[in-house]
């Protein structure tokens, strides 16, 4: 059913992944889907790395780490923004293209009042995406 599925992952708050890495790991093993995750990051220096290029490598060595702990085939796919914070939803759109994915799985918060000014990340992807959304809570 699904051939490709991308998972967006913010390394700077990955302790909070992990019901999104579980489902993502239970359906690629599932549909021997291949997981691609996505990461976006500024191209200043930030918490998680100094440049773009440590940020991938970072990412690169998460996904790894999550094909050793699942066994399911990964791959990471970095890009660098002048401001995360805006672009990422379009960032997003783009990776889910440039990756071929027919499945997004994307950990969400519980909608609180900010919500009705500013939509989610994972809303606003649903919403545009043309490929199936899981917005895992």
């Amino acid at each position: 059913m699904y051939k490709q599925i991308m998972v967006p992952v913010d390394l700077t708050h990955i302790e909070h992944l992990d019901k999104a890495l579980q489902t993502a790991a239970d359906l690629s093993k599932h549909y021997d889907a291949p997981v691609t995750y996505v990461g976006v990051t500024p191209e200043t220096p930030s918490p998680v790395a100094h440049n773009p290029q440590e940020f991938a490598q970072k990412l690169e060595a998460f996904a790894q780490e999550q094909a050793n702990k699942y066994g399911h085939q990964t791959s990471a796919k970095a890009y660098a923004s002048h401001d995360p914070a805006i672009d990422i939803n379009d960032t997003l759109l783009k990776a889910l293209h440039e990756t071929g994915a027919d499945l997004v799985v994307m950990q969400s918060h519980i909608p609180n009042v900010t919500d009705y000014i500013w939509p989610s990340h994972g809303g606003s992807v649903a919403s545009h995406a043309d490929a199936s959304v899981f917005l895992v809570r």
